[in-house]
């Protein structure tokens, strides 16, 4: 297995906070890796780190055999950081020529466009783009060079669902053709739907590290949903949701749960019970504190 980015005993440290805390890392070619946390975790230092934006107070990053900040790892790789600016009177096409110029072998423009339902925009202008159509580009931006490695911080925050499922199709024709993706999102059914594997990071450390049905089976928790239950008092259910006429409840023990609420006589219909999801299972890693 051919390891593109390793990281060993990672630090990064802002005057007296710690982002990074010894963070040890290996991305192999062809994996999608999804990295999720709380607010601060630490996820998008890394990324800057690993891509050579910022220098790390300790430890070391190898990216595809190189060091991040040469010329030489550059071209192998893709970046889409959180925040992007595009050139406002820049036309789309103008922008993807311009960045397909530092690359020996890039994709063709009309493939590119194409890929992420862009060729409608590609005479218009940056600045005349909604906030969302700038996302879609600069998420396209990444893949122009070929690169062996994406990183993609919060790729889709501000698009609508189509446009967001448009994009997650371009990233799985780039991990088809055998790209590797490191991505953050604090959309975890986005994690879900794309990663291969799930990395979870806490006050700048990972705490957590397998596939989705790993990282689910981390957590005993069950999920039990109901339609238009009048609920008694129980025990046991570590959180209620409630959504339209369906409510789920969360349990260590649906079997418990399930008995307790026919022996009280509770009105419901439509059962289901199913494992817990993979944002349950973040969420109770994590202490119930949400993601950026």
């Amino acid at each position: 297995m051919t390891v593109l980015a390793r990281v060993r005993d990672l630090t990064r440290r802002y005057h007296d906070t710690t982002a990074l805390d010894g963070v040890s890392l290996d991305v192999p070619a062809g994996q999608v890796l999804g990295l999720l946390g709380p607010n601060g975790a630490g996820k998008s230092t890394l990324i800057n780190v690993m891509t050579g934006l910022l220098r790390p107070s300790a430890g070391s990053v190898e990216l595809c055999g190189g060091d991040p900040r040469s010329e030489s790892t550059r071209r192998v790789i893709g970046v889409t950081p959180q925040e992007t600016g595009l050139p406002e009177t820049w036309r789309i096409a103008e922008l993807v020529d311009f960045v397909a110029a530092h690359f020996p072998d890039p994709v063709d423009r009309a493939e590119l466009l194409d890929r992420f339902d862009l060729t409608p925009l590609a005479d218009r202008q940056a600045g005349g783009l909604s906030g969302g159509q700038q996302r879609r580009v600069a998420v396209a931006l990444a893949f122009v060079g070929r690169p062996r490695l994406v990183f993609l911080d919060e790729p889709t925050t501000g698009l609508d669902v189509d446009a967001r499922r448009t994009l997650w199709d371009g990233i799985r024709s780039f991990h088809a053709d055998g790209g590797a993706v490191l991505l953050t999102s604090h959309y975890i059914e986005e994690v879900e739907a794309l990663a291969d594997r799930v990395v979870v990071m806490d006050q700048g450390r990972i705490i957590a590290d397998g596939s989705v049905a790993e990282i689910r089976g981390q957590v005993r928790l069950k999920r039990v949903t109901l339609t238009d239950p009048i609920l008694p008092p129980l025990s046991g259910v570590a959180s209620i949701e409630r959504d339209t006429d369906r409510t789920h409840l969360l349990t260590n023990d649906a079997t418990a749960l399930v008995r307790e609420l026919v022996t009280s006589g509770a009105s419901f219909t439509d059962i289901e019970i199913e494992s817990a999801s993979l944002e349950d299972a973040f969420l109770a890693i994590t202490g119930d504190r949400r993601t950026t």
